[in-house]
């Protein structure tokens, strides 16, 4: 539940004018998110320390995504997540880019690339060396770019 609200904590609905703690909209806001985002946790209360890794991405992303953002950065979002993990979380940024959230992703898994992105950008040397429409390009000539290979 802390973890949920976190860096809104002294805020309303989950603090009361004189910044004190409202347990009962935290408590209702962790068992939403719990449920929304199949948040498998014995309680509101588990620490997230003690659960897996797939579990512990679902936490961050209700508690960022619940926020509405208007942009996102996502670095490496599934890195060492499982295939249902991976899944999820593909789901849910694909789910805020319809909803109109500018997506910046990072990411070196070429296929989380092509299934995420509608443009791609290529870095060679700290600099951008193209930006190709996902539907314009190929492993192969990413690949070549991001080894600093120019493209005929």
């Amino acid at each position: 539940m802390e973890n949920l609200i976190l860096g809104r904590h002294d805020i309303p609905p989950f603090a009361t004018k004189w910044s004190t703690l409202n347990l009962a909209n935290a408590a209702k806001f962790a068992e939403e998110s719990i449920k929304e985002y199949s948040i498998k946790t014995p309680s509101n209360s588990t620490l997230v320390r003690y659960l897996s890794g797939g579990t512990q991405q679902r936490i961050v992303l209700a508690r960022e995504l619940s926020r509405k953002p208007k942009f996102i950065i996502a670095s490496q979002p599934t890195r060492g997540l499982d295939v249902g993990a991976t899944e999820y979380v593909h789901k849910k940024l694909i789910e805020m880019r319809d909803q109109g959230c500018a997506i910046l992703l990072i990411t070196a898994d070429l296929d989380e690339m092509f299934v995420l992105s509608d443009r791609i950008a290529v870095i060679y040397e700290g600099k951008i060396v193209a930006v190709r429409d996902r539907n314009k390009t190929n492993e192969l000539e990413l690949g070549l770019m991001m080894t600093g290979g120019k493209c005929e």
